[in-house]
């Protein structure tokens, strides 16, 4: 090893490209995957008439949505680490965002329940991939630690504006699809705009249900659609991005080891492995077992159930009791998506908070242990009040609580971006980076989704509604993975020397 310490890289115009490739990269990675809680009850309804209600196959679906993506985007994320290594870190990035852009696209065309779960977990391998590629892109483009650790956080604190994007490109296709004023933030809106129809050719409907009949304005297929927009800057920035000199130094040498999934067991790497693995598990377990939930709980509000009363009370007159719990119904799914789209906003407006404070924090605290737990001692207390308090008493508490528990939670994602460059040599990097975030992350943690979404139809959760089941299950799987995470803090490797300009 040189004695020499890392210079920082100049901010060059080349340096600003990397950094907004990478941001446009961290920030649509999550506007993909936080799609499907915004878009899942709208899509299961229209490709196969599945809605929520004692009986019907609404959790099972909503599981499978969310957790197959994830187990295939998990396998196949860390087989796309292994690849970083191997292949170079810039190419695997272009190609990574290339593939969930276009998959997100196409499920906007889908015409039954199996092609939007297909598309999802192509969109998912994209996205699994790319977090992996971009990270170690990144700390190895800037080496000096202090360089290093700003614009690794800086740039993942686009991740949030991406969970931002997506709720404000959901409420513009709610507004848009109808062609009314579309809702940007409390109190601000777009003027009245009607969107294209989206063409589905013949022989895509015929894959669908006989006699079913699809909505061309359907807001949640504009969503999906919207996925498409980081390949096109992509596609005309691409030539002038460099490869992570370290790595193209190594490889045109001949002298870069081939990684090794088992390396990661390795003595000097199995307790970093193991430790981080598990707490990116809890990580992602509260953002999918939890917060990721709050759509299936707003239609119990009091807030709700009355403004949706209010719209349709002249509605009522006369009808028989049956046809007021229908329109009803109908009233309380509207208000509550409309309700939704705001929540989710503040929610990631709460994540982008979490995530500028970890880049103020980083290069401040340097014990590792002491900065995660800034994170999670609070949202111990938040996450319960949250969704045991909040979510089934009162909807301005949820606002609140949604932001503090979006703030303690996004704010971990960008901590293990920063950590897990530091601990892994350069050979391995990719291969570590992967198997952290995507077994741990991708595949544990958001299974999570999956356990939520089952447990809460059951008869033994808590809740004497199928809102408030859904609310008081989130409350327990949330609290449950952060105190897990905060005992398996006390077992985190602390960063010895930093190993990003090692020599194999």
């Amino acid at each position: 090893m040189s004695d020499a310490r890392p210079q920082k890289t100049p901010m060059n115009t080349v340096a600003w490209l990397i950094c907004t490739i990478a941001s446009i990269g961290f920030a649509f990675d999550i506007y993909e995957l936080l799609m499907l809680p915004l878009i899942v009850e709208p899509a299961l309804l229209e490709l196969g008439g599945v809605v929520k209600g004692p009986g019907s196959d609404y959790g099972m679906w909503v599981g499978r949505l969310f957790y197959i993506p994830a187990i295939v985007g998990g396998v196949f994320g860390l087989f796309g680490g292994y690849l970083t290594d191997i292949l170079g870190r810039r190419r695997v990035l272009t190609w990574s965002i290339l593939l969930y852009a276009f998959s997100a696209f196409a499920a906007g065309f889908s015409t039954n329940i199996w092609m939007l779960l297909f598309f999802r977990c192509t969109t998912f391998i994209g996205v699994c991939v790319e977090f992996v590629a971009a990270v170690a892109w990144l700390a190895e483009l800037f080496p000096e630690r202090e360089q290093r650790e700003r614009v690794l956080g800086y740039t993942q604190a686009f991740s949030s504006i991406g969970g931002l994007l997506v709720a404000i490109a959901y409420g513009l296709a709610v507004g848009w699809a109808k062609g009314e004023p579309a809702v940007l933030f409390f109190g601000i809106s777009l003027p009245a705009l009607q969107l294209p129809a989206i063409p589905l050719p013949e022989w895509l409907t015929a894959f669908g249900e006989a006699g079913r009949e699809f909505n061309h304005y359907a807001p949640w297929r504009y969503t999906l659609m919207s996925g498409l927009i980081p390949a096109i800057p992509l596609i005309f920035i691409r030539p002038f991005l460099p490869e992570s000199p370290a790595w193209k130094r190594k490889k045109d040498a001949g002298t870069l080891h081939r990684p090794s999934i088992r390396e990661l067991f390795a003595p000097q790497y199995r307790r970093t492995s193991i430790i981080t693995m598990l707490m990116f598990a809890c990580s992602y377990g509260a953002a999918f077992g939890a917060l990721q939930q709050t759509r299936h709980m707003l239609s119990g509000l009091p807030e709700v159930k009355q403004k949706a009363i209010a719209e349709v009370e002249g509605e009522l007159e006369g009808k028989s009791e049956e046809e007021r719990a229908k329109i009803i119904g109908g009233a309380t799914r509207r208000a509550a998506e409309e309700e939704l789209h705001l929540v989710t906003k503040t929610q990631e407006i709460g994540g982008l908070f979490g995530r500028f404070l970890l880049a103020l924090l980083v290069v401040r605290i340097l014990s590792q242990r002491k900065l995660i737990r800034i994170f999670q001692i609070p949202g111990l207390i938040v996450i319960p009040f949250t969704f045991a308090v909040a979510a089934i008493h009162n909807l301005d508490w949820l606002y609140i609580g949604i932001f503090f528990a979006g703030l303690f939670t996004v704010g971990q994602f960008s901590f293990w971006g920063n950590y897990l460059p530091r601990v892994y040599p350069l050979h391995l990097r990719g291969t570590g980076e992967s198997f952290a975030a995507n077994i741990g992350g991708r595949l544990i943690g958001t299974s999570m989704a999956w356990v939520t979404s089952n447990l809460a139809s059951k008869p033994f959760m808590p809740g004497e509604t199928g809102t408030e089941q859904w609310a008081y299950t989130a409350a327990i799987i949330g609290t449950a993975v952060y105190l897990a995470g905060f005992i398996l803090s006390f077992f985190l490797p602390e960063p010895g020397e930093d190993l990003m300009d090692e020599s194999d």
